[in-house]
């Protein structure tokens, strides 16, 4: 007779069994995720690069396939259409920085009283009893806050370094889109030789909405920074505010980083009409911004954007704080574009039937088979 204490089974309740079946794939898959992370952290200047150009390249997608239309090459269509973007940017640039220079002179100066206005408005006349002693430590305690973020990192070889990868970055940026203007097809090509011909045509289709998506978040949010650049810049100089250009610059550059950039850009405006022109103006210009703001999410962006790109001010908030810690400013450059074709190339892969794109801009209509012919050319 055996021991009954020996022979009895013992058996896992069936959800701690489940629960730990899943829990340990969530941890392989946590773990691959940060391992890929960590890659992109070592590899950030290439990333940075290869991010910039695929955006560039689908900017000067249109200007090189109308240049090719009318006779020119395809390389020396690509060669000319990345030469005069450069060229463009440069000048405006330039131009930019010599109109803007001698306000942004005065632009702390600006800034720091306006916040002082405000304090003792916020002392003096409004209804809450602040004192003063306390919005002075809690100034200082930003402002160091904001100095160790500036100068973490500041030294001679930490700033040779940083001009070394910036100039390389642009470098790569640039070579990488003026390869992927000219020889879009055979890229396409060579990347759909690894995946099985069944499934090329859903491959492609991701692909072209996720092209599709860059190029409408590109046009969607260079419009609208031009719109609020040019609105809330002419409501400073209309009320007799100073600083119209560094404004109007800042406006614009926010427009890049949706919502927060918009409500920094804002607080600048209305910071900087405060100590240049008034109270009345600091107002008038505070509701200027919020009305164009707003005028921009209700009506101007489901146009401009349409429906696929409009996304929950939630997850455009949580993508930017995501992007800012893991990668810091350009994380938060960078969140939202990617989010939108993410979301939209899923969207793509589970209703391919219910929305298909228009085929990738390009010299030709259709991207051939990499197993009938050409393949080679990639």
């Amino acid at each position: 007779m055996t021991d009954g204490a020996t022979s009895e089974r013992v058996t896992v309740h069936r959800g701690v069994a489940w629960t730990a079946a899943y829990a340990w794939r969530l941890l392989v898959i946590a773990a691959a995720l940060v391992a890929l992370l960590w890659l992109l952290g070592q590899l950030l200047v290439v990333v940075i690069s290869v991010a910039a150009a695929l955006m560039l390249a689908r900017a000067l997608m249109g200007p090189a396939n109308w240049l090719e239309s009318r006779g020119i090459p395809r390389a020396l269509a690509a060669a000319l259409a990345v030469v005069v973007a450069v060229a463009v940017v440069a000048a405006l640039v330039a131009w930019v920085s010599v109109s803007v220079a001698s306000e942004f002179d005065q632009f702390g100066t600006t800034l720091s009283q306006g916040v002082d206005d405000i304090e003792t408005w916020l002392v003096e006349d409004s209804p809450f009893n602040i004192d003063r002693a306390q919005l002075q430590d809690f100034r200082q305690e930003v402002g160091k806050r904001i100095s160790s973020i500036v100068s973490s990192g500041d030294s001679l070889q930490s700033s040779a370094v940083l001009v070394v990868e910036i100039a390389s970055g642009l470098v790569l940026a640039l070579v990488v889109a003026f390869f992927v203007v000219k020889d879009r097809d055979p890229i396409v090509r060579f990347g759909l030789r690894g995946v099985p011909p069944d499934r090329r045509p859903m491959v492609t289709a991701l692909g072209e909405r996720a092209w599709e998506t860059l190029g409408g978040y590109l046009r969607g949010v260079a419009l609208l920074g031009i719109v609020e650049a040019i609105v809330i810049g002419a409501a400073v100089w209309i009320v007799g505010g100073g600083l119209v250009a560094a404004v109007a610059v800042i406006t614009l550059l926010g427009a890049f980083v949706p919502i927060v950039g918009a409500v920094v850009a804002g607080i600048v405006a209305v910071l900087v009409t405060l100590a240049t022109a008034g109270t009345t103006q600091a107002v008038i210009v505070a509701a200027v911004a919020l009305a164009v703001q707003q005028l921009d999410n209700d009506l101007l962006a489901p146009v401009i954007y349409g429906k696929s790109l409009r996304l929950h001010p939630l997850v455009i908030l949580l993508g930017i704080a995501s992007g800012t810690a893991l990668f810091g400013f350009v994380g938060a450059l960078l969140a939202v574009p990617t989010i939108s074709v993410t979301i939209n190339v899923i969207d793509e892969a589970r209703h391919p039937s219910e929305r298909r794109s228009p085929p990738i801009e390009s010299s030709a209509s259709n991207v051939p088979d990499p197993d009938a012919s050409g393949g080679s050319q990639a």
